[in-house]
Parts: structure tokens; sequence; C-alpha cells
């Protein structure tokens, strides 16, 4: 079969018998389109052999693409290569190909100098800074996630106890127990801010000037440019207190288990992922303090 019109018998079946979107569609041919592209002039599917796969991995590998990359197109086209042998379209099937294994990558994380001046940036005589300062001493006071900050309900906060109940991923609870400077601000947020907004009768705790619950996306762009202004240049964004909670946790001594409630994970090796920035953290303070002997 000529191979436009195999891609295109392809993309069909993947829509009518796999039930996938045209966008996850368009996405598998544009992975099948790279690995075409790279081949000596190909017209009919008879012509694919396995070997070309092998060139195509090689190929990948010496461009320096990431394993991502490489096991997102190699699924690709193992699937039309399966397609293919099931309509007897192609003389010979691939053998067993191990898929690369995903690099884990390590989220970038604050000093506690960092943290102190993202804190600071806020404005708390403005009613907007007010709220923000609250959210972000919140966040990192916490560890929640951007998600389940923004879904606080003013019910969820335990003044007496000093910790708020969090709504975390598939509908479970959690209290974590918040720093009392963090909750000072909320307080003060609640009685300067909150109970002047439009839309003082909701239940979520942080609201907009028009009284609706804040955006993921108006929230990040919140902490890049309070970033901005206290001059911090690491990657961040609202989840990166998350991590710096995390780390600053285990680097003060608290117990990996104890993260691993606060955080609300389910394994303990999502939370060993920041046992080793906080191995990290110290050697880069260990090279800053031979740098500065030698001064």
């Amino acid at each position: 079969m000529n191979l436009n019109a195999a891609l295109l018998s392809y993309s069909r079946m993947l829509l009518a018998e796999k039930g996938l979107l045209p966008k996850s569609v368009e996405n598998y041919l544009s992975d099948l389109r790279f690995f075409l592209s790279s081949l000596p002039k190909i017209e009919d599917t008879s012509e694919l052999k396995k070997e070309h796969v092998y060139f195509y991995l090689s190929y990948m590998k010496q461009k320096g693409l990431s394993s991502k990359t490489v096991a997102r197109r190699l699924s690709a086209i193992k699937g039309f290569y399966t397609y293919l042998e099931s309509e007897g379209l192609i003389e010979e099937g691939l053998p067993k190909i191990e898929t690369p294994k995903e690099e884990t990558k390590l989220p970038s994380v604050l000093t506690k100098e960092e943290v102190i001046r993202l804190l600071s940036a806020p404005k708390e005589e403005e009613p907007r800074g007010l709220r923000d300062k609250a959210m972000l001493y919140l966040m990192y006071a916490s560890g929640c996630r951007v998600s389940e900050l923004l879904l606080l309900k003013l019910k969820d906060i335990d003044w007496e106890e000093e910790r708020i109940k969090i709504h975390g991923k598939g509908a479970k609870e959690r209290i974590v127990p918040v720093a009392k400077e963090a909750l000072f601000l909320t307080k003060m947020y609640i009685e300067e801010v909150r109970k002047k907004n439009k839309g003082q009768k909701s239940p979520y705790l942080f609201l907009s000037r028009e009284g609706r619950p804040l955006s993921r996306i108006f929230f990040y762009k919140e902490v890049k440019r309070y970033a901005e202004e206290a001059d911090i240049f690491t990657p961040i964004s609202p989840h990166t207190l998350r991590h710096s909670f995390a780390t600053h946790m285990l680097e003060g001594g608290a117990n990996l288990r104890i993260v691993q409630t606060l955080l609300g994970h389910t394994k303990i090796e999502t939370t060993e992922l920041y046992t080793h920035l906080r191995s990290e953290s110290v050697l880069r303070a260990y090279d800053l303090l031979m740098k500065e002997k030698k001064q």
C-alpha cells in the first residue's frame, strides 16, 4: 500500500476504533512523519524494515533528543508497525524494543534567603498585596499544591489548633499544621480585605476583586511578578514554593514519612525525590564555602 494511504488509513483507525481525539491522532502522525523523513525515499509500506527503526533510534540519540521525546516517537512507530502487520501491509513486524527510561527531572527550589525575599515582595498595605502575601505565606507554610491553595474555604481553617484542612488529589483530605505568621496574615486579609469584597459570602478563602475564586494562571503570573521584583532568577512557579517547603523541611531534619504526609504523596518514592534536592543544596553550600576560603 502507498505510504500516504497507509497513514490516512491508520489515522482513521485511531479515530474510529481507538477513540482518540483528533489532536492526539495528529500528534501521532507528526511523530511518524519525523521518522519517515529520516529514511531513504520510501513510497510503499512493504519497503519498511525493522532496521529502519534501529537506524532512527541511533539518529535520535546522535541528535541528543530527550528520552521523553525518544520514548514518545518510538511508541508512535511501534503502533504504526503493529497496525501494518495486522493488515498484512508489511513483511516483518518489530521485535521487542526497550523504551528508554525518562530522566528524572529535579524541580527547582528556592534558597531560604530567596523565599524570604519572595514573601516580602507583596505590599501588605495594599488590598491585593495583602491577599497575595497571605497566599504565598500559606503555600510555603503548608506545602500545599496551587490547586489546593485556591480551593481552600473559610471553614477549612482551624484557628485554635493552628492548622488547615487541605482537599487533595482523588478527593483525599489531610490536616496540615501552619505557622502562626501565615495564619496571622490570612486573618488580616480576611478582616481588612475579604470582608469588603463583593464575594464576601463565597465559601472560598481567596477571591479576586470581582469576588470570584482565583485561577491558577492568575496566581502563576503573580508569583512570576513578585519573583522579578525580588530579583530571583531561579525558574519559578507557584509549585516552586511546595518544592522549597519539602526541601527545607528535610534540611531541618524532618522525617521523610512526615514530609510525605504533609505533602499528601501516596508513594514514599515521590517524596524521596527531595532527598536528592537536599543533597544538591548541601553540595552547593560546601562549594560556596570553599570558594570563600580561597579568596
